[in-house]
């Protein structure tokens, strides 16, 4: 899936590990058909903070868990808000998990964020998790994205890059509980969703082994 080359030229930002270009157009084409089919299966929605704000991303899940967000907080759940169980990973997902990080333990989450115009996610540590010695893995597919990241506390220094269709990046080591965040999109900056907007999955292992 991805040249050997690519493996070798991660740009390395604050501990987080960007790989651009891992995915060919016709590799995003596919990863989209697929988390299409994982939205039909599990719907899309916009989720709301504890203390009732919505989210302005729409967010669906595949795997074993799924992320959830509502008034009792953040949280993996093995169903869906509307009471199904989550859709299994696809294939090609998970083969790219196993060729960037190298491990036999596959995620339990595959958590799918839609930003639709004027969508954004603020500075956030993942840390859900029951074992953070496992890294994060998230893809980006569709417009370009401003992504910001900073260190392990609230308010210190930040950098940005942005992140375009087909970028991937590694959040292991240090950069594991950094905060980081969406501050824009460049809506319809790309092709690959017709009626623009971008995607961003994030591979995570919730549950140590």
């Amino acid at each position: 899936m991805i040249g050997a080359g690519k493996l070798t030229e991660a740009l390395k930002i604050a501990g987080f590990e960007i790989f651009k270009d891992c995915l060919s157009g016709a590799d995003q084409r596919a990863w989209v058909a697929d988390l299409r089919a994982v939205a039909q299966v599990a719907p899309m929605r916009h989720p709301v903070t504890r203390s009732g704000k919505q989210m302005s991303v729409k967010m669906t899940s595949a795997g074993r868990l799924g992320w959830i967000s509502d008034r009792r907080g953040y949280r993996y759940e093995p169903h869906h808000p509307d009471g199904m169980g989550w859709p299994p990973i696809p294939a090609r997902i998970l083969s790219l998990w196993q060729e960037l990080t190298g491990l036999a333990r596959q995620p339990d989450c595959c958590l799918i964020n839609f930003y639709g115009e004027g969508a954004r996610m603020g500075l956030h540590q993942d840390r859900d998790e029951g074992d953070f010695s496992y890294p994060v893995l998230s893809v980006s597919l569709g417009d370009d994205g401003l992504f910001r990241m900073g260190g392990a506390a609230r308010g210190g220094k930040t950098q940005s890059v942005w992140l375009n269709s087909g970028d991937v990046v590694v959040m292991g080591g240090a950069a594991r509980l950094a905060y980081h965040g969406v501050d824009r999109i460049r809506f319809k900056s790309s092709s690959l969703l017709p009626e623009g907007g971008r995607i961003n999955i994030t591979l995570r292992v919730v549950e140590p082994s």
